[in-house]
């Protein structure tokens, strides 16, 4: 069975579990897991800010990143088809009790002319702008990149403003490898940035919080509130760090698949593949063939492939390191077939 469903099903390696064997641990809720402490410092240096919180998940990076950016009553400024606003279980209003105002996108952009009459200040009637809110690369539309021209310029109207700019980046280093840019300068057009180590990285469990040093003070405050402070927590710091520092490089050949994968499914399938492939993910559409994404991936699934349903007519496919060339041909050869 060739698993697409997601980058997030990746296996530790024989070293990364070898990593996890032998870290170094202390309680993390002293500041003495020396294995968090250099996934911390190395991870800080990399984005270029000041510090870097490690949290259990990007949800809880999220959510601990509104709660500090915001107060209840506020609200937040963020696309119609964010992580955060579809998949977080509404947790912006359950814990910071803020609400969030969605803008029409495209491939993850939104217009700014509409971003900056949305944005609102001090008046009885309305919750002020809190918080402005990107995700890139851009799960909904396909993995794509917003580019750090559109990301500057967002920045730019939200200093303007007095308003603080999070960038949810779970995958932002597929963004930096597909734009040849670095980390660093995505990171430098917000004020904190969640980015995931469990995902294209292949680390088992994690996710980072960058920002400056008074933010992930305040951060780490808001991640004991949310369950996240853990004791010898080196046992996952330490394949997180060993991921960051050695899976960043091959995501390229990830992106090689999709792009090789998206051509078979126009050529030798009734699917039509209706985003651009910038990185990792393709979202095929299944009207024409006259069968709904839950009937392909039943026969996705008897021919050993696994993908998942995005609509009810759009299966999502995610290629990831534990997906060869190999793996991707036999996929393509498996297609022909159906």
């Amino acid at each position: 069975m060739i698993d697409l469903r997601s980058d997030t099903v990746t296996k530790p390696s024989d070293e990364m579990r070898k990593i996890m064997f032998e870290a170094t641990v202390g309680d993390d809720v002293y500041r003495e897991d020396p294995s968090v402490n250099e996934l911390e410092a190395y991870a800080a240096d990399l984005f270029g800010k000041e510090a870097a919180l490690f949290v259990t998940s990007g949800t809880q990076g999220n959510q601990a990143a509104i709660l500090v950016h915001t107060k209840p009553g506020q609200e937040i400024l963020v696309d119609n088809e964010a992580h955060v606003f579809l998949y977080e279980a509404a947790a912006a209003s359950a814990f910071a009790g803020v609400q969030t105002r969605t803008l029409e996108n495209e491939k993850g952009k939104m217009d700014m002319e509409e971003l900056e009459g949305s944005i609102r200040g001090e008046d009885i009637h309305f919750p002020e702008t809190g918080l402005i809110w990107l995700e890139n690369t851009h799960n909904r539309s396909g993995g794509s990149v917003l580019p750090l021209s559109y990301m500057r310029e967002v920045y730019e109207l939200a200093k303007q403003h007095g308003i603080p700019l999070h960038i949810d980046g779970a995958r932002i280093f597929n963004a930096a490898v597909a734009s040849n840019a670095s980390v660093k300068e995505f990171a430098a057009c917000a004020d904190s940035i969640q980015f995931c180590l469990s995902k294209g990285l292949g680390a088992p469990v994690g996710s980072m919080l960058v920002g400056d040093k008074a933010f992930i003070d305040a951060a780490r405050k808001k991640r004991k509130m949310l369950g996240g402070r853990l004791r010898q927590a080196g046992v996952l710091a330490a394949p997180g760090l060993h991921a960051l520092k050695t899976g960043i490089h091959r995501l390229a050949e990830d992106h090689e698949n999709a792009k090789m994968l998206a051509k078979a499914i126009d050529d030798f399938t009734e699917l039509e593949v209706i985003n651009d492939v910038d990185t990792n993910i393709i979202l095929a559409d299944t009207k024409r063939s006259g069968k709904s994404a839950a009937e392909w991936i039943e026969r996705l699934k008897e021919a050993g492939i696994l993908a998942v349903t995005f609509s009810p007519v759009t299966i999502r496919f995610t290629t990831h390191l534990d997906v060869s060339k190999d793996d991707i041909n036999s996929v393509i050869e498996s297609l022909k077939k159906l």
